[in-house]
């Protein structure tokens, strides 16, 4: 079983053979598919599953905190079930591939404190941009 499933049956979550398959279609690392890959992705396991059951879930999933949504430019949110354990995204500026990343240190620290305004920092979000292997290579 999954770990997002792991983490959802252990929430109580309702496990219907929907909710299942766009759990099972997100499971993995650095998975950071689109509401409409998710549900392509889905209707090759079942057919019948509608887009806005798929939408639904992955709302349902995101208020849950299991899913987080990823927006990294002006292309569309993209899902990412590693939400329990803190990551930065290096995103290719070509062709959008997103990874996880853990760099070292803490983030929440690294903003100095004449940097801080009197702010009270609680989460730090940090993208890291380039170019991929593959689109390196065309370049």
């Amino acid at each position: 079983m999954s770990d997002l499933l792991e983490r959802l049956r252990g929430r109580g979550w309702r496990m219907t053979a929907q909710r299942r398959v766009v759990a099972e279609v997100l499971d993995g690392d650095h998975v950071h598919l689109t509401a409409d890959e998710v549900h392509a992705r889905a209707t090759a396991r079942l057919p019948e599953i509608s887009r806005a059951t798929v939408y639904n879930t992955l709302g349902e999933m995101v208020s849950l905190g299991e899913v987080i949504e990823v927006a990294t430019d002006k292309r569309a949110k993209r899902y990412d079930p590693n939400a329990h354990r803190p990551h930065q995204h290096l995103v290719c500026d070509v062709c959008g591939q997103i990874r996880d990343v853990h760099p070292e240190g803490n983030p929440l620290t690294a903003l100095p404190s004449s940097e801080r305004f009197g702010f009270t920092i609680s989460e730090v979000e940090v993208t890291y941009r380039g170019l991929c292997p593959n689109c390196s290579a065309k370049a």
